[in-house]
């Protein structure tokens, strides 16, 4: 560059039009046109453009590579620092404490330190500066152009991805602010199960039982598949039809107000006379975001709507691509095939809860209980899960050295919510797994969540801590890292002490376990899209409106997929999912997680020994943040396809010694 940069410590707040003055028809390269269509007139005359990318055009190769590393060294601050300061404002409302958040920490967790970021970085001219010798690729040019690009072309690419739009701060505050009451809303919807009662007044449930909407109450119901008898089988039945009307109350918003997170109400879901329901709550947080989206779209002129950036330039395959694909599945000939197993293990019609069947796992035929009474012993609080991490990479295969240097870089801390797991964004900040441990210790249901964390954390690890450039850190989409985390939840058992590992793609009914979970989750995220499609149709829409819109569509993809296999016409059961509510348009990376996850398992399954697979594992998780496409063709060799699952399924259940 002919002139040195200098930031600037104050820096000015910029007006932004979502039309830019300049012509750039001076210029031929790409991030001249770039720059010219995000420049404004607060940035300078037409003059002031022309002088600026003729200053800070780089002059040569090893120029450009200079500001790339010198860019890369600033964002990793940036974001790091950013991130660990989001992550401790963050840590009252997220994680248990004895005193509670307080009215201060439910106003901080809105607050989002990058707000101003690109504000900031246009004012000061390095948004420019980047756009200008890191210019943004389209899905496309990536898939096409990443065939011959070299790693560092790669980075540099996604260099280019930072800067494509012009948000003003006000709006990306109000978008992190409602964000935050959606999840705050979700964490606190907890159901006492202790008092729920049948039609005649019994108690199904102990006065400790509470769960939270959706994952605990859907966790619930796969564990009631297991008995010993007919007289459990019965009551575990009875238990499940429950859980299954609480979970209808709660999508049609017909669930008394006074039910959620209150331990001294006792209601009849069966009953209509529920007295005052929750009002459309749940409904109106969904279109707070959805209106906080819409003041955004016109500061996104290559993306002005959010659907498009989220599957387009977030998870990097479009919305009408993974409609296909899930519909593809949903409606194939396996779906009935694996029924007809289900129906024969179950002796009897299938209800739609079945869509949750539990019984293809390993652990469907394990008393719960006395796992729970293991877990517990094992794992009393957070620190004991923590110091036991080295032996589940080691039991996994990992070389000792590799599993003390990725324990040393996960945090773990007991959630208030379900669980989940926080990416590291820099080299100096840990990858956290959080998941809920009960005074009494973590019960299976906890063990099993904290695997599938961890399976995250290890994947957030390996792509930030061993990868080749900061740039490609990460992985192409949150799918990807589902897939890690489904990896090691696969494996829960496996990893207990004394357990011996194995290999699951080699077990039918492991098979028959992912495709089953497929089928669930994708006619979920059917819904889920459709929704939002909606919402764009109807940008007016009351939150009344929405529950009936969504209601509607929910029996729609019912009826079309779930009817002929699980009965019952216009059920509302896939619109239960609480990430429709406080992570929108997250739930299709969950199916094509299940995809990408068998894909690597059938890959991962001709690795001779378990130091193979490990290896083979840390190879594939330091790729980094290619291509959903790309990613997968250096992986295992293929873009990602639901075929090899229908072709796996197809051949298990047509194998006339199957049992």
């Amino acid at each position: 560059m002919k002139k040195q940069l200098v930031i600037l410590g104050a820096m000015m707040m910029v007006a932004c039009s979502p039309k830019s003055p300049i012509s750039s028809d001076k210029f031929s390269s790409r991030g001249a046109q770039q720059v010219a269509a995000l420049w404004t007139e607060a940035d300078g005359t037409q003059a002031e453009f022309e002088q600026f990318v003729q200053d800070y055009t780089c002059q040569s190769d090893s120029e450009r590579v200079q500001l790339f590393e010198s860019l890369s060294r600033i964002f990793e601050n940036v974001y790091q620092s950013a991130d660990m300061l989001t992550v401790e404002l963050l840590r009252p409302t997220q994680l248990t404490n004895a005193a509670g958040p307080q009215e201060p920490d439910w106003i901080m967790s809105g607050y989002s330190p990058l707000a101003h970021f690109s504000d900031d970085m246009f004012a000061n001219k390095l948004a420019f500066i980047t756009i200008l010798n890191f210019p943004h690729y389209s899905l496309d040019e990536k898939n096409e152009l990443g065939k011959i690009w070299s790693r560092q072309e790669w980075a540099m690419a996604r260099m280019g991805d930072i800067f494509t739009t012009r948000v003003p701060a006000e709006v990306n505050t109000r978008l992190a602010q409602v964000m935050a009451n959606a999840e705050n809303y979700i964490a606190d919807y907890n159901i006492y199960m202790g008092n729920l009662r049948t039609e005649d007044g019994r108690q199904l449930w102990d006065n400790d039982k509470v769960l939270l909407s959706h994952w605990n109450l859907r966790d619930e119901l796969k564990a009631l598949y297991q008995s010993d008898n007919l007289e459990s089988r019965g009551h575990n039945r009875e238990k499940q039809e429950m859980i299954y009307k609480v979970m209808q109350r709660i999508v049609e918003q017909k669930i008394p107000a006074e039910a959620i997170n209150n331990p001294d109400f006792v209601w009849y879901p069966y009953s209509d006379d529920i007295g005052e329901s929750e009002p459309y709550t749940r409904y109106e947080k969904i279109l707070d975001i959805a209106r906080a989206y819409f003041a955004e779209d016109q500061y996104c002129p290559s993306a002005p709507c959010a659907i498009t950036r989220n599957f387009e330039e977030g998870v990097e395959i479009t919305a009408a691509e993974l409609d296909s694909l899930f519909r593809a599945l949903v409606g194939s000939k396996q779906v009935q095939q694996v029924a007809a197993v289900i129906r024969e293990r179950l002796e009897r019609d299938l209800r739609p809860y079945d869509i949750w069947y539990d019984g293809f796992k390993a652990r469907a035929s394990l008393n719960e209980d006395a796992l729970s009474e293991q877990t517990r012993k094992l794992y009393p609080d957070a620190l004991a899960f923590a110091a036991d991490m080295p032996r589940l990479l080691t039991q996994m295969g990992f070389y000792s050295e590799d599993a003390r240097r990725i324990a040393h870089n996960i945090v773990v801390e007991p959630a208030r919510g379900s669980g989940h797991a926080w990416p590291c964004l820099g080299r100096k900040e840990d990858a956290r797994l959080r998941t809920r441990i009960p005074a009494s210790g973590m019960d299976y249901k906890g063990y099993n969540i904290a695997v599938h964390e961890f399976g995250h954390c290890v994947e957030q690890v390996l792509d930030m801590y061993f990868i080749d450039y900061y740039m490609l850190s990460g992985v192409p989409n949150t799918a990807y890292t589902e897939a890690s985390a489904f990896l090691w939840q696969h494996r829960d058992l496996q990893l207990l002490p004394g357990a011996q590992m194995g290999n699951g793609i080699n077990n039918p009914d492991e098979v028959l376990d992912q495709f089953w979970s497929m089928y669930e989750i994708m006619g979920v995220s059917l819904v889920d899209m459709a929704m939002w499609r909606w919402i764009y149709a109807h940008p007016k829409a009351t939150a009344k409106e929405l529950c009936e819109a969504t209601l509607s569509i929910a029996k729609d993809v019912w009826n079309t997929y779930y009817e002929p296999v699980l009965g019952e016409h216009d059920c509302i059961l896939l619109g239960v999912y609480s990430h429709m509510v406080n992570a929108p348009m997250y739930l299709p990376n969950y199916p094509l997680g299940h995809i990408v996850q068998y894909q690597l398992e059938e890959h991962l399954a001709q690795c001779k020994t378990q130091k193979d697979f490990a290896n083979e594992y840390m190879r594939i998780y330091r790729l980094g943040r290619l291509t959903p496409k790309e990613w997968m063709i250096e992986a295992v060799g293929e873009a990602p396809s639901i075929e090899p699952i229908l072709r796996a399924v197809d051949k298990l259940c047509a194998a006339p010694q199957r049992q």
